[in-house]
């Protein structure tokens, strides 16, 4: 383990896969300019996590046997680094050592770190400020903590000013914050515009063979994100939902001289974007109303943007990536616990799927296929048997550098595998 006190390993008892994890194993890696942040490097993927700590030495609370949720990302103390303003402020999603690897490990959290491991492995190295007690949640909910404080962070970033909000996308992020929005603001009209298509591999869109052993319900799934807390689930081109929405709330439609889609006078107060496309950007600048807010969850890359929307109209473009410290001074994790206890918070549906490690094809397959195909969040279903710690020392060094933490010869194997396989560009 790094030389420092407070680090354990921990078994995952659930991992889910994500839309970063799937953009890695793509070769899609990080976008271009993010790349001065964060290196692509060999690692084990797998920063969504609910566990049980297998061993621990010199800790303050985790024990053996602790069931756990695991917050990733990794911060400047936690590296063996001194503290940077944003860390020593509490904003430690925004860390300004992002880049910089110290004298116990680097990265920027928990699957993006060559030292610490990650989540689709048999065991993983955390320290236990990562780690939250996770008694009375179940490891179908307790593997949704990360993506659901990404969504409270989202939904933070906004500051309330009227009654009509819609989420773009229809994946897993999109309906945490349906639920999230719901939970903050139950009296809030909250839209859902559904798109199967995924916003970075359009080859697997609505039209694309899928596995066969998946089968899309749309109708199924639209009555899904409605018991989450959706007031209407609406699917078209464009000028459709522009046009519906308009009449729906009574806005006018303008069209721009020459032609081209309307903007709406009187439109939302606020857009959730969780596909961050050139299309969903620019079909969000135009559903809102002056003075509104467009929040950019998704993993979005470099796009054309009608800024004329933006300044002439006065909105609010926001980016929420993270989670940390939020304005009321609770971290976002600590919500989310508290959140994840409750059996009203209805995210139960949203786990569609669950491997073992072995099958990491049909796992990859499964979630690359996403929703169009009945996918929403797929799992990896870690071992039920004890950690084996006589790693094999030929396999060991053949993996990973003699600096390396001990991680389980399973887990490398694993991960070099995973990063062999390449899906069907």
């Amino acid at each position: 383990m790094p030389q420092g006190q407070g680090w354990v390993l921990v078994r995952p008892a659930l991992a889910g896969i994500c839309a970063t994890d799937l953009d890695m194993l793509h070769s899609f890696g990080v976008p271009s300019i993010l790349s001065a942040y964060e290196r692509t490097s060999a690692v084990i993927p797998g920063h969504e996590v609910v566990g049980v700590v297998e061993r621990a030495a010199a800790t303050r609370w985790a024990k053996e046997g602790h069931r756990v949720l695991v917050e990733p990302t990794l911060r400047c103390v936690h590296k063996g680094l001194a503290e940077c303003r944003r860390c020593r402020a509490g904003d430690t999603h925004l860390c300004e050592n992002r880049d910089r690897a110290g004298a116990l490990c680097s990265g920027t959290a928990i699957g993006s770190s060559e030292r610490a491991g990650g989540g689709w492995s048999e065991g993983f190295l955390v320290h236990e400020d990562m780690l939250i007690p996770a008694d009375g949640i179940s490891d179908q909910r307790g593997v949704l903590a990360e993506p659901a404080a990404g969504a409270l962070h989202a939904v933070l970033r906004w500051t309330r000013r009227g009654d009509h909000a819609i989420v773009i996308g229809s994946g897993a992020q999109s309906r945490l914050i349906v639920a999230t929005l719901r939970r903050l603001y139950p009296d809030l009209e909250v839209e859902v515009i559904y798109d199967a298509r995924s916003p970075s591999r359009p080859r697997q869109g609505r039209h694309a063979r899928q596995p066969s052993h998946l089968n899309a319900d749309t109708a199924s799934d639209f009555n899904a994100i409605r018991a989450m807390g959706a007031s209407r689930v609406r699917r078209g081109s464009p000028e459709q939902l522009l046009v519906e929405i308009a009449e729906s709330l009574g806005a006018r439609a303008l069209r721009p001289e020459g032609g081209g889609l309307p903007v709406l006078d009187g439109g939302v107060d606020a857009v959730f974007d969780c596909q961050a496309t050139a299309g969903s950007i620019d079909l969000g600048l135009r559903l809102l109303r002056g003075g509104g807010t467009l929040v950019l969850g998704g993993r979005s890359g470099r796009h054309e943007v009608e800024w004329p929307l933006v300044w002439a109209r006065e909105l609010s473009v926001l980016g929420s990536a993270l989670y940390g410290r939020e304005a009321t001074g609770h971290r976002t994790f600590a919500i989310v616990r508290e959140w994840l206890s409750d059996p009203a918070f209805p995210i139960d549906s949203v786990v569609t799927h669950r491997f073992p490690l072995e099958e990491y094809k049909a796992a990859l397959e499964t979630a690359s296929a996403g929703v169009a195909a009945g996918a929403v969040k797929v799992v990896f279903q870690g071992s039920a048997g004890a950690l084996r710690t006589d790693l094999d020392a030929g396999a060991a060094q053949e993996d990973m550098n003699g600096d390396a933490p001990l991680l389980l010869h399973a887990s490398a194997a694993h991960s070099r595998s995973i990063r062999e396989a390449r899906m069907p560009r």
